[in-house]
């Protein structure tokens, strides 16, 4: 142990040292790559994959490969991002449907994400399922920077501090989301003690990493980890992938009750990762006394995209939308359905909705939407979907209007000559414009 403490000082020590030099050289760190700060064969970037296998009842380690090689955490990063809001959400500083603004920095970071635009609102379920699912970066950071009192450096320390308060003595943090950064690092083990803690200390939380897909402002947004489909009883995790990590996995899965974790680093494709995965579970299933010690209890009879209640949201929430859609010679009907727990009902959002325009491409309704909320500070920016003749059509609306508003919404379009009706509480059956 004391070794290992003696290497991380080290370890530590060199990062610290390089985030110095590349922050005081300003042009260098414009003109030199990322890349070029570590050469092959050094930490992050060493040859070779590490991998672990843990028990999560126990945290005995059935298999490991070269577990404490720094490596860069890519998306697996998500996970800590994860653990402090299912700890805000634990203490009551948030609920599930506490809003969290898009900023600037959060809409302009890099792909893989959802497409958030500064100004707009999610829900930090939402951001979650963003999270989990495609593992969008402008949600993490938005999420990132809501937990931070809107600062990404203050919630990265925040990160960091969580990492070695649970014993992960290799891990730093610099951004919520797994951006290339030179110093924010990891290695297998320590992921490995931040998916049990996960696991065993929020279980009501478990069901975000298993869902396949959710519903994002009439788009469906899918899960991208191939380890839900490929082996039998994954509950999921998390991946994770840029130029210098390259592919990562966390997966944890369950077999007769019992929960293991494996962490695999630096894997050389995605083939190679899933295949890996799965051979190294199937290996800590059949290792003697795995899985021993009490069961860990898993909600079986849970459907995967419902959530159980929480104590800060104690209200049954929906957390995906779905349109049907039925079309006759004149008119298409459309319901909104919202999932709660056990059963689905219809979405009747409260209040009046003006349309307030169609559109061929989901950004521009999503924009419409967007601009005329600003305008008017009043209703819910809302985009919603139809197919008709097999042609996708993205309508942008506000929701959640009195008839006042609504009819005043349109007034103002209608003086603008841009399209604009009404769609009145309840109402059903709705004219395509």
């Amino acid at each position: 142990m004391l070794g290992k403490a003696l290497h991380v000082w080290g370890a530590s020590k060199a990062r610290r040292a390089l985030a110095v030099a590349i922050g005081l050289g300003m042009v260098m760190a414009r003109t030199i790559p990322l890349a070029q700060a570590f050469p092959v064969g050094y930490g992050p970037v060493s040859p070779g994959t590490d991998w672990i296998v843990m028990d999560a009842t126990t945290g005995r380690v059935l298999s490991q490969n070269n577990p404490y090689t720094e490596r860069f955490p890519a998306s697996l990063t998500k996970l800590m991002t994860l653990d402090l809001a299912f700890h805000a959400l634990r203490a009551g500083r948030i609920s599930t449907d506490t809003a969290i603004p898009v900023t600037a920095a959060a809409a302009d970071v890099q792909p893989v994400k959802l497409n958030l635009v500064p100004g707009q609102t999610i829900t930090v379920r939402q951001a979650m399922l963003g999270m989990t699912t495609l593992s969008a970066n402008d949600a993490a950071t938005a999420l990132g920077q809501y937990l931070g009192g809107g600062s990404i450096s203050r919630v990265a320390a925040a990160m960091t501090a969580r990492a070695h308060a649970l014993g992960m003595l290799h891990t730093q943090f610099y951004n919520p989301s797994g951006l290339p950064n030179p110093g924010q690092v990891t290695d297998a083990y320590d992921m490995a003690i931040l998916a049990r803690h996960i696991l065993l200390t929020y279980p009501q939380y478990r069901y975000l990493f298993s869902v396949s897909s959710f519903m994002f402002e009439g788009r469906p947004i899918p899960n991208i980890d191939g380890m839900l489909k490929l082996y039998p009883g994954a509950i999921g995790m998390k991946t994770g992938f840029t130029n210098l990590a390259r592919f990562n996995l966390v997966t944890a899965a369950v077999r007769d009750g019992h929960i293991l974790i494996g962490v695999e680093l630096h894997a050389r494709n995605w083939s190679t990762a899933y295949s890996t995965m799965a051979h190294l579970l199937n290996q800590g299933f059949a290792a003697e006394g795995a899985g021993a010690g009490p069961m860990i209890a898993m909600d079986k009879a849970l459907p995967s995209i419902v959530p159980t209640a929480d104590a800060a949201a104690p209200r049954a929430q929906p957390v995906a939308r779905r349109v049907l859609v039925t079309v006759d010679r004149h008119h298409v009907v459309i319901r909104h359905l919202v999932m709660h727990a056990g059963h689905v009902t219809q979405d009747m959002v409260p209040g009046w909705t003006a349309q307030i325009g169609a559109y061929d491409s989901y950004a521009l309704a999503k924009r419409q939407a967007l601009m005329i909320r600003g305008e008017r500070h009043v209703g819910t920016a809302r985009v919603s979907s139809v197919l008709i003749r097999h042609r996708r059509i993205w309508r942008a609306q506000l929701a959640g209007l009195n008839e006042a508003a609504a009819h005043a919404t349109c007034s103002l379009l209608a003086r603008h000559h841009q399209s604009c009706f009404l769609i009145a509480p309840r109402q059903e059956n709705l004219a395509m414009r």
